[in-house]
């Protein structure tokens, strides 16, 4: 697999959560889907965006409000389904034809979980980078992103625990990757 048009495409997602084990019935579900690109030929990273989904079989606790700053006023206001928000990341951000990357493989297994729980059809292609996993194996032991930022020295920029933010703080890391290792350490990632 060539990447598309040199581009990858870096998702953050947060989803419902709580301090503890969720209520019964309720599951995690997404309700932030924050995307960039990394354009690699021109090394910029570019659109930073956020698509809002309502949750179906859970609700977003006080918890998750603490945690990532989303309440559920601003879901019932500006969330679209999951259906329509899977439609965009497959017509506006061609999440098919794109390698997608996400810090950490939770992104990825929750999407596929949905998707599946659903009954729709997963968004992206079959190819996907780890990118926590890809920095792991650079700087020699895991860690969260926040983390990664500091042992960089790159720096958070905007809050953690917000999907474009952390998307965007994800993108800053691979285009970090590939001006240490180049472009053969994607590859050898996906």
């Amino acid at each position: 697999m060539t990447i598309e048009r040199g581009r990858i495409l870096v998702v953050d997602i947060e989803a419902t959560c709580w301090d503890t084990a969720p209520p019964p019935g309720q599951n995690s579900e997404i309700i932030e889907i924050g995307l960039c690109i990394y354009d690699l030929n021109k090394d910029v990273i570019f659109g930073r965006h956020s698509i809002w989904v309502k949750p179906v079989t859970s609700v977003i606790s006080p918890f998750c409000t603490q945690l990532t700053a989303i309440t559920p006023q601003q879901i019932d206001e500006a969330g679209i389904d999951f259906a329509a928000a899977c439609q965009i990341l497959v017509d506006e951000y061609q999440a098919r034809k794109l390698l997608w990357t996400s810090w950490g493989a939770y992104d990825l297994k929750l999407f596929r979980r949905q998707c599946r729980r659903m009954g729709l059809s997963y968004p992206f292609g079959k190819k996907h980078l780890n990118l926590r996993r890809a920095f792991a194996d650079y700087q020699g032991e895991r860690m969260g992103l926040a983390r990664a930022l500091r042992q960089t020295q790159i720096g958070l920029v905007g809050q953690l625990h917000r999907g474009a933010d952390d998307a965007w703080n994800s993108a800053r890391l691979l285009q970090h990757l590939v001006h240490q290792q180049g472009l053969g350490f994607i590859q050898r990632h996906w």
